[in-house]
């Protein structure tokens, strides 16, 4: 009796590890009907949908690229100014040499003192245009890709006829949705191609 038992226990536990594993390692029939290539099934019933804005623009290699540029822009614009701050330090300190082992007079050490002064306001000034220049390349730079995105969007619907395409972001408006309507991949396949020919 004990060794049927224990003969069932073993058939049981072997049939239970053949179902799940069938269960988790199977592929799922459902497939999405769209044009670009995709892993993940769309469900295109709905007349909405949704991308992750977020990591849309992250993936978006004209995003990648503008960025790029844009970062070595900022590094060229850092080194520009440190070069200048740097000038400006050692002017600092040959000024005060001079001063401190009595090599100038005091007219010509005030005359210099309102130079350096001058300088200094001009290099913070230099520093302040810089930096609001490149904040306003940034943000044309994110408005030129939301643009793309949204005139592709209206390519892309002509197939799919959407009434309405969310933009979903980290902490947005839409606080849940359903994973089915997310179009980002899709959507970011498409955009990537696009723009690969475009530099072609």
């Amino acid at each position: 009796m004990k060794k049927l038992s224990l003969g069932l226990n073993i058939v049981l536990i072997v049939a239970v590890a053949g179902i799940y594993f069938l269960h988790f390692s199977g592929k799922s029939s459902k497939v999405g009907t769209n044009k670009h290539k995709t892993e993940k099934a769309i469900d295109r019933d709905y007349e909405i949908a949704y991308v992750n804005i977020d990591s849309l623009v992250a993936a978006y290699d004209l995003f990648i690229d503008r960025k790029e540029e844009l970062t070595q822009k900022k590094n060229e614009s850092e080194v520009e100014l440190q070069v200048k701050s740097q000038s400006f330090e050692k002017e600092v300190r040959d000024f005060q040499t001079k001063v401190s082992k009595g090599l100038i007079t005091r007219t010509k050490a005030q005359m210099v003192q309102q130079e350096l002064a001058k300088k200094e306001q001009e290099l913070y000034a230099t520093r302040d245009n810089l930096a609001m220049q490149l904040a306003e390349e940034e943000r044309v730079m994110y408005r030129q890709v939301l643009n793309e995105i949204m005139e592709f969007l209206k390519e892309y619907n002509a197939e799919y006829n959407y009434k309405y395409i969310f933009s979903n972001s980290f902490g947005g408006q839409l606080l849940y949705t359903d994973e089915a309507l997310d179009i980002t991949e899709d959507v970011l396949n498409g955009l990537n191609e696009a723009y690969t020919k475009a530099k072609k």
